[in-house]
C-alpha cells in the first residue's frame, strides 16, 4: 500500500475530502466549512493508496516548533482493522520526526483511545467533547 505526501487542492486531495467527509463528519451530521479546507493548505497531508484510490489519510497541522497535532485520521470502513491506520500512523510519525518535531499531540475520539494507545500515546487531560463526541487529548514523545 503506497503512502505519500499530498498536495493541497489536488484531485488527491479531492478523495481526501471525500473520505473524511463519509467517515467522520457525515455520521454525525456535520460538514466541512470551505475556511477550515483552506486553512488546510500549510498541513502536511498523508494518503494511504490501493492503486489510485485514497483507502486511509491523516494531517499533520504545526502547533510549535517542536509539537505537531495529528488530525483527521480516516480508514475507509470496509478496511478498517487491516492495518492501513497502523501503517498510516508509523508514516505520519516518520514524518514528523523527520520535520524535526519531538511531540506528536492529537485529540482522539473516545472510542479510538485504545488504537492510540498501542502506538505509545497516553492521555493528558480529562475527557471534553468536540464535534459533539467525547475526546481525550492524547501525547507521545517522537525522540
Amino acid at each position: 500500500m503506497p503512502l505519500k505526501i499530498i498536495d493541497h487542492g489536488t484531485p488527491e486531495y479531492q478523495q481526501m475530502i471525500r473520505l473524511r467527509d463519509e467517515i467522520l463528519r457525515k455520521p454525525l451530521g456535520l460538514y466541512f466549512d470551505p475556511e477550515e479546507l483552506n486553512r488546510e493548505k500549510d498541513d502536511v497531508l498523508i494518503g494511504a493508496f490501493e492503486e489510485d484510490k485514497l483507502i486511509g489519510c491523516c494531517l499533520l497541522t504545526r502547533f510549535d516548533s517542536t509539537t505537531c497535532r495529528l488530525r483527521q485520521m480516516a480508514v475507509s470502513s470496509n478496511l478498517q482493522q487491516k492495518g492501513v491506520g497502523a501503517t498510516l500512523m508509523n508514516f505520519a510519525e516518520n514524518v514528523a520526526r523527520e520535520r524535526g518535531y519531538e511531540t506528536l499531540v492529537m485529540h482522539a475520539r473516545k472510542s479510538v483511545v485504545g488504537f492510540y494507545e498501542r502506538f505509545g500515546y497516553i492521555i493528558s487531560g480529562d475527557e471534553f467533547y468536540e464535534v459533539t463526541i467525547p475526546h481525550y487529548v492524547m501525547k507521545k514523545r517522537l525522540r
